[in-house]
């Protein structure tokens, strides 16, 4: 009975989240700076002096830092813009508006990249339709700097619209109704009122825009290559295919630069936030809606033309690749076939390992991620034990800092850490699924824990206390009583936890090897190999199960705290 007690009991659970928070979270970052540091002498700056000194490296941070900062300020402007007029004003369908302008955030970045190329192409099916490709043989538009900038900026801008729309609606409506009576017109309402109170947010949106640029490693090294416009996250790639001398110490060194840029722009986008916070007295109430009278029908116009030109176009130039018999022939009725989609499901081995590989490793970690995320919330809300709460927040912070990490960084970091046989065990997790799943679940971890972290700020804190007056243990009123009222929020973050990393190519890039390949690495090798058509093909099925997932995602929101589905009002 005692040792039952200590095995669910509250500090034994806590331990096992503290314990797997250092194996997952900070051993394999501990590991990393170890290798940089690491010398014949010991301890040493040595190397960072010396690969910082390479050109190479120099000009990949200066495209990193440049393409990061540029993307950024585009996907600020963009992103403030269509919250603004999808947050104030009378537009109709914003439910429908609000799911597809968020629906490229979903989308994985290499298969961004390939529906833009196939876009804008010469190759472009739609392009030929229309009559404005580009003649065969001319450099693709989107092979330069400016494509990758442009890119980037496209499917960052979400998620700067989606920090803005979140923060119209927390506005108390009471000081533009004011200023409205007193005759400010909107002109003078956004740069006296909302502007100085949108401040936090934009830093915020800044900042999400900019780490996800950093990572970013789809959109970079697919069109970042061709135009010989290198970053850091594409350079480390390179480095490790070529299997040169110290390529471990090296990438240690180049994976530590982007994790000082990435948590440097996190401790200033915080101090900012600080700095421009502006306190509001009432609660929040819903947006307060102009009316745009004539001009709403032009407005309508412009969101539905730029929903078309950002989404519907990549897609449909996507699809319509994957439906040709060779890549270059325009669509017709004569060069349609459906054999791309058949070979990709039903004749290559390597495809349907990866959706088999990507099903499992995705599935395990939402699944995983969903209990610790719920037993972690626990914790961090209870006022039981301050010791026991700060140890829930720190881990929370650990798990954000991890998210903030480049995805091609912690690949780095769990190589080092997994690449040698586990000790007792003596089996090696390096080169098979299980290390897959253990990055996932180090990089996810902070996606299943936001909604959780929602829905139990929604709930009574005395539950806890009446559960416990009333005799029942831990694991009774972890079962009982808050399990049933967090399964709803518990999904939603592990189906957003599966359709992140069901499609990503990021954290497996380096990890994959024949036989464990993911979805994400087969349509970039298919890219990289010149099977165009087939990475299509596999690319536009990935797109349909991306939209299926969202909209399973929705049917929970009916039962879920308000902010936790992103698209929902």
């Amino acid at each position: 009975m005692i040792l039952k007690i200590r095995i669910n009991g509250e500090g034994m659970t806590l331990a096992i989240l503290v314990l797997i928070a250092l194996l997952l979270l900070a051993m394999p970052m501990v590991l990393l700076a170890k290798v940089g540091l690491s010398s014949d002498d010991g301890i040493s700056l040595a190397r960072f002096a010396q690969v910082l000194d390479s050109r190479s490296v120099q000009r990949a941070l200066w495209n990193s830092l440049e393409s990061g900062v540029l993307s950024a300020l585009v996907a600020v402007v963009f992103g403030t813009m269509v919250a603004l007029v999808v947050g104030l004003t009378d537009i109709r369908a914003k439910g429908v508006l609000v799911f597809l302008i968020l629906l490229p955030m979903m989308i994985p970045p290499h298969v961004t990249a390939i529906s833009w190329i196939q876009a804008l192409g010469p190759s472009s099916p739609v392009m030929q339709w229309l009559g404005i490709a580009p003649e065969i043989g001319t450099t693709h538009p989107l092979y330069s700097r400016g494509g990758v900038i442009m890119l980037l900026a496209l499917q960052h801008a979400p998620m700067v619209f989606l920090v803005v729309l979140a923060a119209l609606r927390s506005f108390p409506r009471e000081m533009i109704e004011a200023a409205r009576i007193s005759g400010g017109r909107p002109l003078r309402l956004f740069t006296r009122i909302l502007l100085p109170l949108l401040r936090p947010y934009l830093v915020a949106g800044f900042s999400l825009a900019f780490v996800s640029a950093l990572g970013n490693f789809g959109i970079q090294a697919l069109l970042g290559i061709p135009a010989r416009y290198i970053t850091l996250p594409v350079l480390i790639w390179q480095r490790l295919v070529s299997f040169g001398p110290d390529v471990l110490a090296d990438l240690a060194v180049i994976s530590s630069l982007l994790i000082a840029v990435a948590v440097a722009v996190v401790v200033l986008q915080v101090a900012l936030q600080r700095r421009l916070r502006t306190a509001m007295i009432g609660p929040p109430q819903a947006a307060l809606r102009f009316t745009l009278g004539r001009a709403r029908l032009p407005v309508e116009a412009a969101l539905w033309l730029f929903i078309a030109a950002t989404l519907v176009l990549p897609i449909v130039s996507l699809v319509a690749t994957a439906l040709v018999r060779t890549y270059g022939l325009p669509l017709t009725l004569d060069s349609m076939t459906l054999d791309n989609f058949t070979e990709v499901l039903f004749h290559q081995s390597v495809t349907l390992r990866a959706f088999t590989n990507s099903t499992l490793t995705a599935g395990a970690a939402a699944v995983v991620l969903a209990i610790m995320a719920t037993v972690l919330g626990y914790y961090i809300i209870q006022k039981e034990s301050r010791a026991k709460r700060a140890i829930g927040a720190s881990i929370t912070v650990l798990a954000e800092v991890t998210y903030a990490v480049p995805g091609l960084v912690i690949s780095i970091a769990f190589i080092l850490a997994f690449i040698h046989p586990l000790p007792i065990l003596n089996w090696s997790l390096y080169g098979t699924l299980g290390i897959i799943f253990l990055a996932y679940v180090a990089a996810f971890f902070s996606i299943a824990l936001k909604p959780v972290s929602a829905a139990y700020a929604q709930l009574d804190p005395n539950l806890d206390d009446a559960a416990r007056v009333s005799g029942a243990r831990f694991p009774i009123r972890m079962r009982r009583i808050f399990l049933p009222l967090i399964a709803p929020a518990a999904a939603s973050g592990g189906l957003l936890v599966f359709l992140t990393a069901y499609n990503e190519v990021t954290v497996s890039a380096l990890l994959w090897s024949s036989g464990n390949e993911t979805i994400g690495t087969t349509i970039f090798n298919y890219e990289d190999g010149g099977y165009t058509t087939l990475a299509s093909a596999m690319a536009s099925i990935t797109v349909l199960g991306t939209v299926v997932l969202m909209l399973l995602i929705n049917t929970l929101g009916r039962r879920l705290p308000a902010g936790v589905i992103p698209w929902r009002g």
